[in-house]
């Protein structure tokens, strides 16, 4: 599944793959999403694990996702 959307990814995912931006987007992180299924959008609301899963997206996505170049 590809989406632009934080709360579906954590909600749909068990992992998330998660790109740099760009025309040589890569790879910058893959998260693994540790929550049990079923999963119903009510009860993770207030639920730390999927809190803790949508704040590393957030972080990635405004902060770390950028291509760096190796020098």
């Amino acid at each position: 599944m590809i989406t632009h959307d934080v709360d579906e990814a954590v909600l749909l995912s068990d992992r998330i793959v998660m790109m740099t931006n760009g025309p040589a987007a890569r790879i910058g992180e893959v998260l693994e999403v540790p929550l049990a299924r079923p999963r119903k959008r009510l009860e993770l609301a207030t639920n730390a694990g999927y809190l803790k899963c949508r704040q590393r997206v957030l972080e990635f996505l405004y902060e770390r996702h950028s291509f760096v170049e190796a020098a």
